[in-house]
């Protein structure tokens, strides 16, 4: 049987830097990395109640979601991904369902920088039904 790896990448450098762990990981376990980049529409608007272009999310997540299978089509591993819209710490969960392992950044676009874990890693960590592997850009990755 595959080792399988699911990722999350949403462009942040540490969601690039564990795209590269689960790499690096996938090649060391003879592995497949299966790539999710998941978005959601913001409910806020501005004051006078407009809000930003609801394809423009989307839009911008293929680019990031494209952009990671570029970056990952030289690894020397069996690479698949998928691009979908909803929460990001629930698209993870589900896509890790049957997987071997979840690995993702330590923080990702929202958050506070002081932060040592973001809301969606914080979440893969408590409900993951797998391994989760935390990594942080610039840093040694975190198991849990």
């Amino acid at each position: 049987m595959v080792f399988r790896i699911v990722v999350g990448v949403d462009g942040s450098d540490s969601s690039l830097a564990a795209l590269e762990w689960a790499l690096d990981e996938a090649r060391l376990r003879s592995g497949q990395v299966h790539i999710v980049t998941a978005w959601h529409y913001p409910v806020i608007g501005d004051a006078a109640g407009r809000a930003e272009d609801h394809e423009a999310f989307g839009d911008n997540a293929r680019n990031v979601h494209a952009e990671a299978l570029r970056r990952a089509s030289e690894a020397g591993v069996t690479v698949t991904g998928e691009v979908t819209e909803g929460h990001p710490a629930e698209a993870l969960l589900k896509a890790a369902a049957g997987a071997d392992l979840l690995v993702v950044g330590s923080r990702g676009h929202g958050g506070f920088v002081g932060m040592l874990l973001g809301s969606v890693s914080s979440h893969a960590v408590h409900h993951a039904q797998c391994p989760v592997v935390v990594v942080r850009s610039g840093a040694e990755s975190v198991q849990g």
